[in-house]
């Protein structure tokens, strides 16, 4: 017998595997509870809504592999952070790659609703600011350093999406050659 966690993580991992393929609105509960072998009683025992499911799979696990990943790091120089920020994101599991694809999702408001995409939107108010935090200490000239930081957060918004999105692996290489141009 599966014991209640056990069944909660299924629950969830079954869940995001639906939210990838058929999306927020497409994703149901039946066919979620069906393929985890569970009454639609017992998912419902779990999270009270497809939304309580989708709010936890962001707020928590979508953000705590972001967190995770940048607590791995030391700054020794901007270029060898950023590239192995990246570059960790090749070797996230699965799950974690399929939770990150549907956090870019919400970030892109493709997906999710109203109140996620506007959590998103609060977090990217924050991304620019502790960016400029990072690199300010190491830039020659401050004069330029919105466009730098701007420029950063695209490219490595783009290298993210490929990873993720389009299920590509970019080398440890490939990503530092791309951001040296920006950061050296």
């Amino acid at each position: 017998m599966i014991m209640a966690e056990e069944l909660k993580l299924k629950i969830k991992t079954i869940a995001v595997e639906h939210f990838n393929k058929d999306g927020y609105h497409g994703a149901t509960i039946r066919n979620i509870a069906s393929q985890a072998q569970c009454s639609l009683p017992m998912v419902y025992y779990y999270y009270k809504s497809k939304k309580e499911l989708f709010y936890e799979i962001i707020k928590k696990d979508y953000f705590d592999i972001i967190e995770r990943q940048a607590n791995k790091l030391k700054i020794v120089n901007l270029l060898d952070f950023y590239t192995e920020f990246v570059y960790q994101i090749n070797h996230l599991s699965d799950y974690d790659k399929k939770v990150y694809r549907l956090g870019v999702k919400v970030y892109l408001s493709f997906d999710g609703d109203d109140e996620l995409i506007e959590i998103m939107d609060n977090w990217e108010k924050n991304i620019l600011p502790r960016h400029y935090e990072l690199i300010m200490p190491h830039l020659k000239t401050k004069k330029d350093a919105i466009v730098v930081v701007r420029t950063l957060v695209h490219l490595m918004e783009n290298l993210i999406e490929r990873i993720v999105v389009k299920g590509r692996y970019i080398s440890e290489k490939e990503i530092r050659e791309e951001l040296s141009i920006i950061l050296e």
